[in-house]
């Protein structure tokens, strides 16, 4: 039997290149490999979005698009939304009893997302508990790699802490899973930011239009003490050299105009160029495909009701093992 894999996302908006490159083409290399789901996780959106559930409604009919359009295959991966499996409440309840508030409020990931968000003390609960409800999702599905960013690597964690503490009291039922790098790290804002994100508008969507990319594109931070096409330039921190070492398939090239700019003698605009032929060859196919998807919003969220059904019989399979052990049945 094939190993299995989980990984998913919010449904914020529409999906990025640091999706792309931090997420979805792992997927696609592992649909092939691994029994996958793919969560749109609906529900933990609301944690921050909960006086906006229509958004989220909207959002994940576009996310849909953006799996369907970069080519994740519902013949291969399981897709499913959150929403539609109880179980993963009714697990998550049971999860609450065995995490403490300190360890909650420890966990580092949740701690950045509060400070980011500046909740403080107005933190709603259901923010504060994600990672416990996000154990849920991993260990229902019986998951042997998380694909995750490093800065999600305490959540796994934070998982088979759980698992072990069930096992522990219960039985062993439940199955520790190991977080699975992404080839690329987090991909940079355009500003330069550490995080590119829609709330920050320093993001190019897959969605984007040919037109909308180049006028991104040619506002991205390069070396501000590049004035000058003469001048030395610095590599290191140089968002466009990031895009070109993530997505140009022509690694020699890009290691020589390196040395260029380095060396002095050429401009921020060549430089610039070469990204938007890189980008638009990579996202021309996808926004086509992405189009025609989104004519037929039923067929879309058809294929994502029925990869929700199939999950539903995975995670029932589960939580009947899981409600034995508890002696709830």
């Amino acid at each position: 039997m094939k190993k299995i894999a989980l990984t998913g996302d919010r449904p914020t908006g529409k999906l990025h290149l640091g999706h792309y490159i931090g997420s979805l083409k792992n997927r696609l290399e592992l649909q092939g490999k691994y029994e996958q789901y793919v969560m749109i996780a609906d529900t933990e959106a609301l944690t921050h979005n909960a006086e906006r559930v229509k958004d989220v409604r909207e959002n994940t009919f576009e996310v849909m698009c953006d799996y369907l359009a970069v080519g994740i295959d519902p013949k291969k991966t399981t897709i499913f939304l959150r929403s539609g499996i109880p179980q993963l409440f009714e697990l998550t309840s049971y999860f609450l009893n065995l995490v403490t508030l300190s360890r909650a409020e420890q966990n580092p990931t949740i701690k950045n997302e509060m400070k980011e968000k500046g909740f403080a003390r107005n933190v709603p609960l259901g923010f504060l508990v994600y990672p416990v409800s996000q154990s849920a999702d991993i260990l229902l599905f019986k998951s042997d790699v998380v694909p995750v960013g490093e800065d999600q690597y305490p959540m796994v964690e934070q998982a088979n802490e759980i698992a072990e503490k069930f096992n522990r009291l219960y039985g062993p039922v439940l199955k520790r899973a190991k977080p699975l790098p992404s080839a690329h790290g987090r991909l940079s804002g355009l500003d330069g930011n550490a995080k590119m994100s829609k709330s920050l508008g320093n993001a190019i969507f897959l969605s984007d239009s040919a037109e909308e990319v180049k006028r991104k594109v040619m506002t991205m931070y390069t070396d501000p003490g590049h004035i000058h096409v003469p001048d030395k330039g610095r590599v290191k921190g140089n968002v466009v050299f990031e895009y070109l070492d993530a997505f140009d398939p022509d690694t020699k090239e890009v290691a020589k105009l390196k040395a260029q700019y380095q060396k002095g003698g050429l401009g921020d605009v060549a430089l610039k160029k070469r990204l938007v032929d890189v980008l638009e060859e990579l996202l021309l196919p996808i926004r086509r495909r992405r189009a025609e998807i989104a004519k037929d919003r039923n067929a879309v969220m058809g294929l994502l009701e029925k990869g929700t059904k199939k999950a539903g019989v995975a995670a029932e399979k589960t939580m009947s093992e899981v409600r034995k052990a508890m002696h709830l049945l």
